[in-house]
């Protein structure tokens, strides 16, 4: 028996189609990375700074977090001095606006969405960082900048923070690339 070539043609596009990642969805570079500590020094996780063919991300993977959604941002100071992680400042915000996405005048630069903490206390997520390239300047200034997770989801719309609670975890980026 004989197969028409065109409809298995068409059949195998579709197969590779619904498979395929474009190049703009790639990461092409590390630009930054940090290991996320918890107060008492014990790994909390790790982020990484990426550029891809739309931009900038920021890529976070965490464990040992109680379940829950949990606000994490970008903080305006590269440090983090346990146990309250005070020392990493408030948001990244170079632009001066409020604080979330359903705020008027927000969102600021260190806003990003919620991480989803599932049952087994883990979460992954990878966000695109607002001003792609020309938010680098901000993060890679020279205090740094850190990354913190929070006790609580944050609402995204009080200022400063969001209404996230207790800073739990934190690391400071560090220029890679």
């Amino acid at each position: 028996m004989r197969i028409p070539k065109l409809p298995v043609l068409v059949l195998g596009l579709a197969f590779a189609a619904g498979g395929c990642t474009t190049a703009a969805d790639m990461p092409t570079a590390t630009l930054g990375e940090t290991t996320l500590l918890f107060a008492n020094g014990s790994p909390a996780g790790t982020a990484r700074l990426m550029r891809d063919g739309s931009g900038v991300s920021i890529a976070v993977a965490v464990s040992g977090m109680a379940p829950g959604p949990k606000g994490y941002h970008l903080h305006t100071a590269g440090r983090c001095e346990a146990p309250k992680f005070e020392s990493a400042g408030g948001h990244l915000n170079p632009d001066n606006r409020r604080h979330g996405t359903l705020a008027s005048g927000g969102a600021h630069l260190g806003d990003l969405p919620n991480l989803q903490v599932g049952s087994d206390g883990t979460a992954r997520a990878t966000e695109v960082v607002a001003g792609g390239e020309a938010a680098l300047a901000s993060i890679f200034d020279a205090d740094g900048t850190a990354v913190i997770v929070h006790a609580q989801a944050d609402d995204y719309r009080t200022d400063p923070s969001g209404n996230s609670g207790e800073r739990v975890a934190c690391g400071v980026l560090r220029r890679t690339g």
